[in-house]
């Protein structure tokens, strides 16, 4: 009776730890929820810089989301375009196709910048085909060309699809799924197995943006 009551006990420890692990990995679905779930006005830019018909905020997160769309595999290497042209990239990419495609070519916004307040970028070589993937030098970006906005997570109606939020070495876009607390999903590019995932209460918060 013992052994059989190990055994069960065991297999019962086992599937909680891969349980675990698997929710960990963003491998169990949960359900999401959405601002009117939450009372929260979908913010809607006045700006839409590519005349597409989609106002900047929308354009950025579906471009986001187009991206990650494409499973692009982790790597970190050097483009001449600067742009990656194969299916690898880093997590600044995300916000690199997000901007560009709706109207904002950051290669070229940073790089100006630089040039002009090579000051304020800790930056000993300038090349615009790489500066703008580092995620440092987008946070200094957006510091001085963005709106900044709060790091609060509990502050929930704050923190709407398409921002841009900056970890101590990682960056990522804000999507309009939310957990049942009300904390939005981040659409990232780290390696992971998901893409668009609940855990933007895994990591220490230094930047939080919006672009118009």
């Amino acid at each position: 009776m013992k052994k059989k009551y190990l055994i069960s006990l065991i297999i019962i420890i086992l599937i909680i730890l891969i349980y675990l692990i698997l929710d960990y990995l963003s491998l169990i679905p949960h359900k999401t929820f959405s601002n009117d779930d939450f009372n929260i006005s979908s913010y809607q830019s006045k700006i839409d810089k590519d005349n597409d018909g989609l106002d900047d905020q929308t354009d950025i997160l579906l471009n986001a989301r187009n991206y990650i769309e494409t499973k692009p595999k982790y790597k970190s290497k050097y483009y001449s375009t600067g742009y990656p042209s194969d299916n690898y990239g880093v997590c600044t990419d995300v916000i690199g196709f997000a901007l560009l495609n709706a109207g904002y070519d950051i290669k070229e916004l940073l790089n100006k910048d630089v040039l002009e307040n090579k000051d304020i970028y800790n930056i000993e070589t300038v090349d615009k085909n790489i500066d703008f993937r580092r995620v440092n030098n987008l946070k200094t970006y957006f510091e001085r060309n963005a709106l900044k906005l709060t790091l609060d997570l509990n502050d929930i109606k704050e923190w709407q699809g398409g921002d841009i939020v900056v970890f101590p070495k990682h960056i990522g876009i804000i999507s309009d799924k939310r957990n049942k607390k009300g904390i939005p999903y981040l659409i990232h590019h780290g390696g992971q197995i998901v893409y668009e995932e609940d855990v933007l209460n895994r990591y220490q918060i230094v930047g939080h943006y919006r672009i118009s």
